[in-house]
């Protein structure tokens, strides 16, 4: 009997380890993935064509006015706004000249106030005259030399006036004078040369300092004039800088001016830049800008790290209803990070693009929505019966 049961255990038991082994092989694994939807988007072949940032804004900042250089504010690289004093010159010369023109004006007003009263006692002598024309005491000779002087001296008042203009406008071309003996800048940005040095001599023109806006900066091409057609004011396409950094351009103006030796016609493009590329973008800094040739189509794309090549094939696992679908596709050309899918996908799959490596045909996945999820793997046991 005790071998009866003794044998009946060590039975039991082993089917308890034989059902558990069983078990174990009916575990399931599910992939954690990331997804992403295979879209409807414009496509537009494109060709390469070398161009170069250049400046809206940039050249010599001239003197405005004569004389010796006092201090100059800048140095090569420094940035200014609009308006920033860049150097001075020395103006004790300049604010003796105005000193001057002050006086001249002064002196002026006051011969202009002497003719008018001049001419007002004239005036009122030829009116006095004329109210003896009744009397015995009238003298004609008399009253038409008084008709002589007043109109003298009205004229005399007509110059002074004319005097005082003078004398007010040089004082205020001294005045500019005085305010051109500080050079500012005329508009924001850094300053690329340096011209002259304290002690110099400046005539009205001469450089003081090379300054370029790198605030509204520009990409202009020469682009060969058959690939024209494919522009348009407006129309945005894309550039790549050397880095390889990739932007959107708009295409602002056609120069309608060509080259007869390279028959191109330079095209200028307006950039968007974003904040981490503008600190490595210069003025003459090589950019690659694609231009678009032929008509716009629309076509399917999935991404690319949803492609798998396998077997000689390119394949991709789509996301259906929890299960991870092998299927195999068709590519065409590349659309940035995507591939033009030709057959094999419609637009609005859900396609596997991170954890597909590892995915067998039918493999349970886990993913929320289109967001991805990070990547995990767990074992779940089936349910008895399942």
């Amino acid at each position: 009997m005790k071998r009866f049961i003794l044998g009946f255990c060590v039975a039991a038991l082993m089917c308890s380890f034989a059902v558990d082994g069983y078990a174990q092989k009916k575990k399931k694994r599910i992939a954690g993935v990331q997804v992403d939807k295979v879209i409807m988007e414009p496509l537009t072949q494109t060709m390469p064509v070398l161009g170069r940032f250049v400046a809206r804004e940039s050249g010599v900042v001239a003197a405005l006015t004569r004389g010796p250089v006092e201090s100059v504010l800048v140095a090569v690289g420094d940035r200014v706004k609009k308006g920033d004093v860049i150097a001075h010159l020395v103006a004790t010369r300049i604010k003796a000249a105005r000193a001057l023109q002050a006086a001249l004006v002064s002196e002026r007003k006051a011969q202009g106030r002497t003719a008018k009263a001049q001419l007002s006692l004239t005036q009122t002598e030829l009116k006095r005259l004329a109210s003896l024309r009744e009397s015995v005491a009238f003298s004609r000779a008399r009253h038409d030399d008084k008709i002589s002087e007043v109109a003298k001296f009205d004229s005399e008042v007509g110059e002074k006036k004319a005097a005082i203009a003078s004398a007010r406008a040089q004082l205020r071309l001294a005045d500019i004078d005085l305010y051109n003996a500080k050079i500012r800048a005329p508009y924001n940005g850094v300053v690329s040369q340096k011209h002259t040095s304290p002690g110099a001599f400046l005539n009205v023109g001469d450089p003081v300092v090379t300054l370029i806006n790198d605030d509204f900066l520009e990409i202009e091409a020469d682009v060969p004039s058959d690939r024209l057609s494919g522009l348009s004011i407006g129309r945005v396409t894309s550039a790549k800088l050397e880095n390889g950094q990739a932007l959107k351009v708009t295409v602002r103006a056609i120069v309608p001016e060509e080259n007869g030796l390279t028959r191109t016609r330079p095209v200028r493009f307006t950039p968007k830049i974003s904040a981490s590329a503008e600190e490595s973008v210069a003025a003459n800094q090589s950019v690659t800008v694609l231009l678009p040739v032929g008509v716009r189509r629309d076509v399917v794309s999935v991404h690319k790290d949803a492609v798998i090549p396998r077997g000689g094939e390119s394949i991709v696992f789509v996301a259906k209803e929890g299960k991870a679908v092998r299927q195999a596709l068709q590519l065409g050309d590349a659309v940035g990070n995507r591939f033009e899918v030709l057959d094999g996908l419609k637009a609005g799959d859900v396609v596997v693009v991170r954890g597909n490596e590892r995915l067998r045909p039918g493999q349970s996945i886990k993913y929320k929505g289109m967001k991805p999820v990070k990547a995990l793997e767990t074992e779940v046991p089936e349910k008895a019966g399942s």
